[in-house]
């Protein structure tokens, strides 16, 4: 496959051709296609799907690393991913159809890694080769490569053949030391060169697998910790490799609230933070006598926020409280009520086994008899529980509906109060999606009216506007030094 020379060369290669003439029409060529944004895509009239794909198809064409990179070493995320059963579907499809079978596979897949930050490197054939973790790093690559799969086993299962045949994928992923080098190939042979155990072992693993299966190797499941669940493999034979390679199947995520935990097998030791800790404690003394108190912990990645937080639900175990904890997720930021929907969930009992009718009841259980049972349909929207529906519900606009929404999770907060102190813990307000935010906005606002204490983490760069509210502290943690004075 050479390097498209035209606008129309380029949607053809990633099955839009559809959209040559619009392309054409208003003077987009390839010197500025990869300028385009969704508001542009918007205004040319696409649909959501439509402007997508397209944004997919860019990010696919131009997240390519500078040829002249230094050679370097580093840690990265290998994924290899193969469409199932391929050679048996070429020998059943026409060309053409199988051609474009192909395209919007690919182009599934694309869109997902992309939407994941990590980088297609190749495309071969049926399959594909992606890193995460280069070009751009970041300290969560494992966990990337992981979603980045069961959302591809997913998008791709969504895509049928022109016999309405369901396309299913094997997906192999490990994490390692790499060199990475120069491209090596030219056109569609070429690459980045990464050098390491790691994609070895990934293409291996990917064999290995069952179609719609996802294999992961040790160091991609140490990195992960409780994230998902999975189901151990042992040590599974490779060709190439002189000894069997652990290996995992991964099922889905798991129903782990609180990455902290998650992500560490045993309680961390907290060592050097007496000051912070008496400080929080005295919060708690004083806040659960009402008016409450808020605490903002702000600290650097892996200084200690979350452990910090932990102690305090540690120490006050045995008195009479509530505890009420709000996980921000680095991949919900644009999902409206992250936090407070699973908190929401986790106090219903939702179970991952229960059907529709065991939601809507538990749900009902949860909210009957209080300040939000009025607003049960909203609820159920929200939970994505469904025989709950009102029209007048429906009728709302957005904006009133997240007004409401706003107002019955604060009476819902409110409620709890009144039963007994209670304490609040929203975690990584930096990946906090905006409308919990307007929500702690407002919990900040009637602090006076909530006996008990919140504590929020969060990393420096985020800047909340109700630090300077009466009864609310900051901690700003610094690295512990190593010398005693």
């Amino acid at each position: 496959m050479s390097t498209p020379t035209t606008i129309e060369e380029w949607l053809a290669r990633f099955n839009l051709s559809r959209f040559a003439a619009t392309f054409r029409d208003n003077g987009i060529g390839l010197d500025v296609v990869a300028q385009l944004g969704d508001d542009d895509l918007r205004e040319l009239g696409l649909s959501v799907g439509d402007r997508k794909r397209v944004l997919a198809a860019v990010s696919a064409s131009t997240a390519t690393p500078p040829a002249t990179a230094a050679v370097e070493r580093r840690q990265l995320t290998v994924m290899f991913c193969d469409l199932a059963d391929s050679t048996a579907l070429s020998s059943r499809l026409d060309p053409e159809d199988m051609r474009d079978v192909i395209r919007a596979y690919q182009a599934a897949c694309a869109d997902v890694i992309a939407r994941h930050d990590g980088f297609v490197a190749k495309f071969m054939g049926d399959g594909l080769l992606a890193y995460f973790g280069y070009p751009r790093a970041h300290e969560d690559e494992a966990e990337r490569a992981v979603r980045a799969g069961l959302e591809i086993v997913a998008s791709v299962g969504g895509l049928q053949t022109p016999a309405r045949e369901a396309l299913q994928v094997r997906i192999g992923i490990a994490t390692g030391l790499v060199v990475v080098g120069d491209r090596i190939g030219t056109g569609a042979a070429e690459e980045q060169a990464v050098v390491g155990e790691a994609p070895n072992l990934a293409a291996r693993l990917q064999a290995l697998a069952r179609p719609n299966a996802i294999l992961i190797a040790e160091a991609t499941r140490r990195q992960v910790g409780n994230l998902f669940e999975f189901i151990d493999l042992g040590p599974q034979a490779m060709k190439g490799l002189a000894t069997p390679q652990p290996a995992w199947r991964v099922l889905g995520e798991s129903d782990a609230a609180n990455r902290f935990k998650a992500l560490r097998s045993s309680a961390t030791p907290l060592v050097g933070r007496d000051t912070e800790i008496a400080a929080l404690m005295g919060g708690w003394a004083s806040g659960k006598k009402g008016p409450g108190h808020a605490v903002l912990i702000s600290a650097d990645p892996g200084l200690g926020k979350s452990r910090l937080a932990e102690a305090v639900r540690e120490r006050i175990a045995d008195e009479p409280h509530v505890t009420v904890r709000y996980f921000c997720s680095p991949h919900h930021r644009e999902s409206a009520f992250y936090p407070i929907a699973r908190q929401l969930e986790r106090a219903a009992g939702f179970d991952g086994n229960d059907d529709a009718r065991a939601r809507r009841r538990k749900l009902e259980a949860l909210l009957a008899g209080g300040p939000a049972e009025a607003d049960l349909p909203l609820f159920a929207d929200l939970l994505s529980v469904p025989g709950l529906e009102a029209r007048w519900a429906e009728e709302l606009t957005p904006e009133s509906r997240k007004e409401r929404m706003l107002d019955a999770l604060v009476r819902l907060f409110e409620e709890l109060t009144r039963r007994q102190p209670v304490l609040a813990m929203f975690e990584d307000l930096h990946w906090m999606d905006p409308s919990s935010g307007e929500l702690l906005d407002r919990v900040m606002a009637r602090l006076d009216q909530m006996p008990g204490l919140l504590i929020a983490t969060c990393r420096p760069e985020f800047q909340p506007n109700w630090t300077d509210r009466p009864r609310v502290s900051t901690f700003w943690l610094k690295r512990l030094s190593i010398w005693s004075e």
